[in-house]
């Protein structure tokens, strides 16, 4: 198929990103893809446990894409809208076929078909995965479609480029700026449609799962250009990581789904090997208060759980760490078998503590890991499915008209928690569901043409950007960017994660205003112009600040308990005052977040309390205090294994 002379420009080489790339190439849209880092390094490497959906295999168990559908909205705790989440779940059986033919090495059972694990939510066993680095398969395949529609003149690559604002026209965006992080030159590029796929902002809290790339600078440069941020509070806190003092390090769900077993010794304080503890002495505190789910429970009840038995002084050595524990596994299975499907995750194990966790459980914490919020993404629904109407130019668009956003940096399907594995499946959709819609946008809904934007727009936003960077050059203030991120992570770790007071958010709102003040005396180390990544870090340390406002004031304004949002002073989920969704959008006059609601379409399936079996005598809320492991109710910054 000859390349269009419409273009699209995608940001970000990511999952999302390159399933919408190779789905425009398809679709005959020629494709400027741009990466921070090489394509193949993307943060979408770093998934790890697998990948949901409904086979014939799933099927056999009694299993089906509407269950499929219905637990995602229960696990978010149906904070999503139904229709997408509805597509989505259709659409995933699809996807896994699409990737088992285009070469992804899932891994298979002694007959062949395609194996399947346990994850969070779910009973039955509906994840597909390629031992534990199924991130890095799904990347390394697509990436290769990538690859081959460049070579036929459909794509162009700018790996090393940043992306630095969108080129918006009139209301309409059409293009963007973006600056080669070698050579320092910005530069505008013009398109018919922008794709956000960015992913996440776990660098706002500081220390997290999430790779150093993954500011959100370019989800909340949309937002200061007048795009809406949805439910930017729901940010998911992963129960098992290794905490470390550079980052932490993903241990994931899989280890609980291949039977990995949680538990701390009944005895507080107790400072004797894992090895020498009865069985009788170990307290599996998600298999006794969760019977029905035990240790498969969704991933905000698992935290909140790990958390509480810390708090109440049963963490290992009386800190603030649990066991995870495979053990019993080997015994039944062999350890062949059990690193044949975990083997990548036992061995970052191994590397970074020093253990062999086949021998010894593994230490573990909850981390910061996902953010559920991101830009405001619509959708049309289709009145004879449920699901999303085909082709339809409005899905998966922002409320700026050519301006689309994609994968993690969307709010769109997870609600306030996401279930393990749904995020490689929601990246994946949006790619091939949204890419013609982007390709019916740009044909035949765009206003205007970006061949027939005046060179003017483009040249403003060029020169906004080059301001912005002779200040941060030439400023001569005393306040060191990489301090002062150090200091916003921390507090927003600890005031603004597994646990909620408003007391807390309040302190950290006020300091947020005074970071903001601070940043206007950055000095930058490094002020050479040739890779200068101080720069571009200490750009990306205002954006960090302005996100972390919008998750504060909308944690503060929802007085209830939903999802990864916990508040003690409001444990229930109040439906009557809350079922909406938190619109943040960038007042520009008060350098600030403004704070509105918008409708969540439950019409597919009613809200329902989300207990997963939990015993009768354990159904009031955890009531974490602000003792024993840290003051605060977040996410201890001392956290060590």
């Amino acid at each position: 198929m000859a390349v269009s002379k419409k273009r699209v420009i995608v940001v970000g080489g990511g999952l999302a990103g390159l399933a919408c790339t190779i789905k425009l190439a398809e679709e005959g849209v020629g494709v400027d893809l741009f990466s921070m880092v090489p394509v193949k390094r993307s943060h979408s490497v770093c998934a790890q446990g697998g990948i949901n959906a409904c086979n014939d295999i799933a099927r056999q168990q009694g299993y089906s894409e509407y269950m499929h559908f219905d637990e995602t909205a229960l696990g978010g705790d149906f904070l999503a809208d139904q229709p997408p989440l509805l597509e989505m779940c259709q659409w995933a059986p699809k996807i896994i076929d699409l990737l088992d033919r285009m070469g992804v090495p899932f891994n298979r059972t002694k007959e062949g078909q395609r194996d399947l694990r346990l994850f969070g939510g779910s009973l039955f066993k509906r994840t597909f995965f390629a031992g534990a680095t199924t991130g890095q398969q799904l990347l390394y395949a697509l990436d290769e479609q990538t690859r081959r529609a460049e070579s036929e003149g459909k794509v162009n690559k700018f790996e090393f480029w940043e992306f630095l604002w969108p080129v918006i026209h009139n209301g309409q965006c059409v293009g963007i700026v973006a600056q080669d992080m070698r050579t320092m030159q910005i530069k505008s590029f013009r398109a018919d449609a922008v794709v956000i796929a960015t992913g996440g902002n776990g660098l706002v809290f500081g220390k997290s799962t999430m790779s150093v790339i993954c500011t959100g600078g370019a989800a909340s440069r949309c937002y200061q250009a007048g795009a809406k941020y949805g439910n930017p509070e729901m940010i998911q806190v992963h129960p098992t990581a290794i905490p470390g003092e550079d980052k932490c390090r993903l241990i994931s769900e899989s280890a609980r789904g291949e039977g990995g077993r949680v538990w701390v010794p009944r005895k507080p304080k107790d400072t004797r090997s894992p090895n020498s503890i009865p069985e009788s002495e170990r307290y599996y505190f998600l298999e006794e208060k969760y019977p029905k789910y035990g240790n498969i429970v969704p991933r905000d009840i698992a935290t909140r759980e790990i958390f509480e038995v810390c708090q109440q002084g049963l963490g290992v050595g009386g800190g603030n760490m649990v066991y995870l524990d495979l053990r019993d596994e080997v015994k039944k299975r062999g350890r062949a078998a059990i690193l044949h499907k975990l083997e990548g995750i036992l061995e970052i194990y191994e590397k970074f503590v020093g253990t062999d966790p086949l021998d010894e459980p593994m230490k573990i914490f909850p981390a910061v890991h996902y953010s559920m919020g991101g830009l405001w993404a619509g959708f049309t629904k289709d009145p004879k499915t449920g699901g999303l109407k085909s082709g339809d130019p409005a899905n998966m668009m922002t409320n700026i008209p050519g301006l689309y956003a994609m994968g993690e940096v969307s709010f769109a399907y997870h609600g306030a928690n996401r279930l393990g594995a749904n995020s490689l499946l929601s990246c994946i959709f949006d790619g091939l569901f949204g890419g013609t819609c982007i390709k019916n946008y740009v044909n035949d809904a765009a206003p205007v043409a970006s061949t027939d934007v005046a060179q003017s727009a483009y040249d403003a936003v060029v020169n906004q950007e080059t301001e912005k960077q002779n200040w941060l050059i030439n400023n001569r203030g005393s306040e060191n960017p990489y301090a002062l991120w150090q200091e916003m992570g921390k507090a927003m770790t600890e005031n603004c994660t597994v646990v909620r007071y408003n007391e807390k958010l309040e302190k950290t709102l006020a300091q947020c205003q005074t970071w903001k003040e601070r940043y206007k005396n950055v000095r930058l180390s490094d002020t050479g112009m040739w890779s200068n990544q101080n720069l571009s870090f200490a750009r990306a340390t205002r954006d960090m600040i302005l996100l972390a406002e919008a998750i504060l004031k909308g944690a503060l304004m929802r007085n209830e308990s939903r999802g990864a949002h916990y508040k003690p002073e409001f444990p229930e989920r109040d439906d009557a005052n809350f079922l909406k969704a938190t619109i943040a959008t960038y007042d520009a006059a008060t350098n600030s977040a403004q704070i509105s609601y918008g409708p969540v379409d439950t019409s597919l399936v009613a809200p329902r309390a989300r207990t997963y079996g939990k015993k009768a005598d354990s159904m009031s809320a955890a009531k974490p205090t602000q003792s024993s492991g840290t003051s605060t109710g977040g996410v201890p910054a001392s956290a060590s294994v």
